[in-house]
């Protein structure tokens, strides 16, 4: 997994819930929260999503980049976009290309089985693309409020 210090790779282009490709570089000069969740309308991916969305006026007000990224394609994002009124611009990464990137593709434990998976992370990144901080272990319901205190702190 990538650590504070590290650049995150700028340039892997993934298609996004408005329609468009987007790489980590279209938005050098303005900081970046990529959060990292497994599966979008399940519970614990949408409470998540959910937290981050009810800061979505602070976030862009501190002029802040949200970004969600699953391997899930950019139809299921629309309709979990639609369904939980969610505002963060969504990143289809079926080939887990961003995900591998950052280290966050690997092994997961879940109930004594072991098996590949997305491990939910959420990375900030500053604007030349150097990451600042990492979440990698995520209160999904308070996600947004955690996210928004450490960016107030810098």
């Amino acid at each position: 997994m990538l650590t504070v210090g590290e650049q995150a790779p700028l340039h892997i282009a993934l298609a996004g819930s408005d329609g468009k490709k987007h790489t980590l570089g279209d938005f050098k000069g303005q900081k970046v929260v990529l959060f990292f969740y497994p599966k979008d309308n399940t519970p614990g991916c949408t409470t998540e999503a959910k937290s981050i969305s009810c800061f979505d006026a602070e976030f862009k007000e501190m002029a802040v980049k949200v970004i969600g990224v699953s391997p899930d394609t950019v139809e299921k994002h629309q309709r979990f976009i639609d369904k939980h009124e969610l505002k963060p611009l969504l990143l289809a990464d079926p080939e887990k290309q961003l995900a591998e990137g950052f280290g966050v593709w690997g092994l997961k434990n879940n109930f004594g089985k072991t098996y590949l998976g997305l491990i939910r992370t959420t990375f900030v990144l500053d604007e030349t693309g150097t990451i600042i901080n990492v979440f990698d272990k995520v209160k999904t319901k308070t996600h947004g409020e955690d996210v928004l205190t450490y960016l107030k702190s810098i």
